[in-house]
């Protein structure tokens, strides 16, 4: 607690100074929230994945590869579920091309166990 201390003093201080007083913009109300429209909760972790490079076409896909999974492990004809493993297979690879473009390494387990983290934590995975 002692840092937010020390940084709520220290800008207590340049307020006084008047350091912020010729800021760009200063006086302006701030750009509208493009988040505004999701729960508060969701806000932070949506604009860090948006900052590591992930978009919603990433997010799309991987329901859809979850949506797949599930409908493989309930399938009992094994020519539909051999149709549902390679729509999987297409979709996996689509989004490891996605994430290759954007110099994201899938293959590394900080990766997968953050992003399993991630899922779990906005999905209830």
């Amino acid at each position: 607690m002692d840092s937010f201390r020390i940084a709520e003093e220290r800008i207590k201080k340049a307020l006084e100074e008047g350091m912020f007083d010729n800021l760009p913009g200063a006086g302006k109300p701030l750009p509208k929230d493009e988040l505004e429209h999701l729960p508060p909760e969701l806000r932070m972790p949506v604009r860090m994945m948006k900052n590591a490079g992930f978009t919603p076409e990433d997010a799309n896909l991987r329901q859809d590869m979850r949506n797949l999974e599930r409908l493989i492990n309930d399938c009992v004809d094994p020519e539909q579920k051999r149709d549902l493993k390679q729509q999987l297979d297409e979709k996996l690879l689509r989004y490891n091309q996605m994430l290759s473009k954007k110099r994201i390494n899938t293959n590394s387990s900080i990766f997968k166990n953050y992003e399993q983290r991630i899922e779990k934590k906005l999905f209830g995975k």
